[in-house]
């Protein structure tokens, strides 16, 4: 199904070489033949450095959603922007529903517009595109660049590479700065075959993810499609692989193109963007991964995580054992005090139900994907028993075709309910699962309480991750888990789907302000859009108090800040920051406080007895006091900001791991101004909250391009140890950052 080398090979005569025969067949050198892949060729287009080693590129357009957008724009007007220097789409498929408690959703919304005509702006009104849809439609294209301002962001399939960030890279760009990386490792993914009906293009997905996310196959790389198979995939199926990459941990990706794209361009028009890329004959990469799309099953993806999958015909002949696992996982994961009633209650007969399916976003919600599922429910009534399906078409252009076309009323008619184009159920604000129940869902994560449950409160239920014709496929059978390849009569996919786009419902409702921005315009606030607090330098010595350790193999964006209802709060950086890691370790907001109260004292008055208890003999005039998150490994997820800029609200000044688990959250970090320290393996990582780490000439050390500083551990316990931290790999931007305490900082000291 997938075969992985993880070495160098050369791409030639429709086969992969490994580097070592590369002389002998009288290939270039690596550093050479590298710049026969496409990723060299768009990287290189956008790099404006002198070299390729060290890269800083300017992107052709940025995108962000109402969970993001305002914080971004609050960055980059305190940074001094007075317009937008590129195109820049602000869409509202986050927060669209009914916020409780914080930010209500439309003062964000007209923020965004006053904003899009302040400064030259796209605006996409709520409920008539998710973000990735959009720009599909809209602006991706071969050869192109785009940052957003949501882990998805990928747009590979029309041969974009495109990147999801925090928000502080865009607001980089918006400062028309750099976006600065080491040139990336480039793996290929070489497709064959054809898929088989009933088998979709998350299955593909899923089966990709899990053979790379473990081992960290294509972390932080840039995954390049092609080969004979890629001509069988229509392009919503392309997109429907590449939008899970981010779940691979990869930096990016690109497609090659071919006929397909540049016939969908033109439907969409904008047929003269097309251009042809392939990789070159004898292209160097890094390591391939051949997948045979024919041997691909329908799969599914238990919790919590999109890597664990398995084909539906496995996780069917092994339920007992496997929902077992998932019961353990989840009193684990979730930090359980009671154990939730077992899954294997839903085997009933020796069939597994679930209760609930959904049909949604960037992922799940595209034409091809509804169109198939409602094929599959044409006649057939899902029931009025326990199991529900809801549906939410990616975008208004693809709701009017399905529309049109009936495939609304087949689903309708079905027993389907049909929501607007938002994305609420991929991070859990909308279609909550009920206590216990099982949802199947075709949308991008199942993280721990990605639905929107609340274990806390004595809520849990569970995401599976499944394409959209095995979902209809269950549907159809009452919500007794079906594979599409079980059903009578399989509808296969073509390679190209009768599509005709009709962009109407953009013209009638979307702002259309890029490259003409008006200073005139007053930004609106609503009385919950708040401003950044005011942040300070690094001090020359740092006393840390560990708030938070967690020793999960892997920790989400989401366990650091939840996503869903906490989400109202998103303008409001203050009281979002009350909700940092509410989910996995509810005392460290009152912890973190608490060091920050006394740190803020130090700053007033030195002499404090307070602050002199707290600093244990350290000088008040050099040395600041900060909080500290522990984690193996975090950082996996999305790449929404918050995870690291409520740490830093809260006075967070450092993260301690063995390593990151993306590149994205350590830039948040660092554009956060919290130093991302990691361990050598092997350093014992036994700390509890409470336990302090003091690190001497931190800012020193800094200044000097050190990557090693060496602290000391005072234990609860009164026991010391010295301790070796690292930070390697800092570019003199993300160095000065951390000396300046922010990303704002920074760019107010300059000018």
């Amino acid at each position: 199904m997938l075969n992985s080398k993880r070495e160098g090979v050369y791409y030639k005569n429709g086969a992969f070489l490994p580097a070592r025969e590369g002389p002998a067949a009288g290939l270039p050198a690596p550093e050479e033949a590298k710049k026969g892949t496409m990723a060299y060729a768009i990287l290189s287009k956008h790099n404006t450095a002198r070299g390729m080693e060290e890269l800083a590129i300017r992107f052709d357009a940025m995108a962000s959603h109402d969970i993001t957008y305002v914080g971004i724009i609050q960055t980059a007007r305190a940074s001094g922007m007075t317009e937008f220097p590129v195109p820049y789409v602000l869409t509202n498929c986050h927060n669209s529903l009914c916020a409780v408690g914080g930010t209500i959703n439309e003062d964000d919304h007209v923020f965004g517009l006053s904003a899009a005509k302040k400064y030259g702006g796209e605006f996409v009104p709520a409920h008539q595109s998710v973000i990735h849809s959009y720009m599909r439609e809209r602006y991706a294209a071969p050869g192109k660049m785009i940052l957003g301002s949501d882990s998805h962001t990928r747009y590979g399939a029309y041969g974009t590479m495109a990147i999801g960030e925090g928000g502080p890279e865009l607001a980089r760009q918006l400062l028309k700065k750099t976006y600065n990386i080491a040139y990336p490792k480039v793996i290929a993914i070489y497709l064959t075959g054809a898929p088989r009906p009933g088998v979709g293009p998350q299955d593909v997905a899923l089966a990709l993810v899990k053979a790379t996310f473990q081992q960290g196959v294509v972390k932080n790389a840039v995954m390049e499609f092609f080969g004979p198979g890629v001509k069988s995939l229509s392009m919503d199926y392309r997109s429907g692989i590449d939008v899970m990459t981010t779940e691979t941990t990869c930096l990016s990706s690109v497609w090659e193109t071919d006929d397909t794209l540049r016939d969908h361009l033109t439907v969409l028009g904008r047929g003269d963007a097309y251009q042809r890329q392939a990789p070159a004959e004898g292209a160097y990469y890094d390591g391939v991964i051949e997948v045979a799309l024919d041997r691909i099953e329908p799969m599914i993806a238990l919790p919590f995580h999109p890597s664990n999958a398995y084909t539906i015909r496995e996780f069917k002949a092994n339920l007992d054992e496997l929902l077992h696992q998932v019961d353990e996982d989840a009193v684990r994961q979730l930090g359980l005090k009671h154990r939730p009633a077992s899954l294997r209650e839903k085997i009933v007969d020796g069939k597994f139900r679930v209760d609930q399916g959904v049909i949604a976003g960037c992922s799940g919600g595209t034409y091809q994907n509804i169109v198939r599922a409602a094929q599959i429910l044409d006649g057939h009534a899902i029931g009025s028993d326990e199991f529900w399906l809801s549906v939410y078409p990616t975008s208004q252009p693809v709701n009017l075709e399905l529309t049109r076309k009936g495939y609304i009323a087949s689903l309708m008619a079905a027993g389907a309910s049909i929501r607007s184009c938002f994305c609420g159920p991929c991070f859990g604000a909308g279609d909550v699962p009920a206590n216990g129940a099982f949802s199947i869902r075709h949308s991008t994560r199942n993280f721990p309480n990605r639905e929107g449950s609340k274990p806390s409160d004595g809520q849990v239920s569970y995401v599976a991750l499944m394409d959209a014709r095995s979902i209809a496929a269950t549907a159809r059978n009452g919500g007794v888990l079906t594979g599409a390849d079980e059903l009578p009569e399989i509808p296969a996919d073509p390679a190209v789907e009768p599509f005709a786009y009709d962009d109407t419902p953009y013209k009638a409702r979307v702002y259309f302000g890029v490259g003409k921005p008006d200073p005139a315009q007053e930004l609106v606030f609503g009385p919950n859009i708040a401003d950044w607090p005011e942040q300070v330098a690094l001090p020359e010595n740092l006393l840390l108090t560990v708030c938070s350790a967690i020793y999960d193999p892997v920790t989400t964006t989401d366990e650091l800040i939840p996503s869903g209802e906490t989400s109202s709060y998103r303008s409001n950086p203050i009281k979002l920051s009350e909700f940092a890691l509410s989910r996995k370790d509810p005392q460290y907001v009152p912890r973190a406080k608490q060091v920050l109260a006394v740190e803020r004292l130090r700053r007033a008055d030195p002499a404090a007895p307070e602050v002199r208890q707290a600093l244990m003999g350290h000088d008040p005039a050099a040395t600041g006091l900060g909080s500290l998150v522990m984690a193996l490994k975090p950082g996996d997820g999305s790449a929404r900001e918050q995870a690291a800029s409520c740490q830093k609200v809260l006075g967070g000044l450092a993260n301690i791991c063995y390593e990151f688990a993306t590149k994205r959250y350590r830039s948040n970090c660092i554009n956060w101004g919290m130093l991302p320290f990691t361990l050598d393996a092997g350093t014992p990582f036994d700390y509890a909250p409470g336990d302090l780490v003091f690190v001497p000439d931190v800012r020193k050390r800094l200044e000097k391009g050190c990557e090693d500083f060496p602290a000391e551990v005072l234990r609860q316990t009164g026991e010391k140890a010295e301790l070796l931290l690292h930070v390697k790999g800092l570019t003199p931007d993300e160095r000065d950052i951390l000396l300046d305490g922010c990303l704002m900082n920074y760019y107010a000291k300059r000018g």
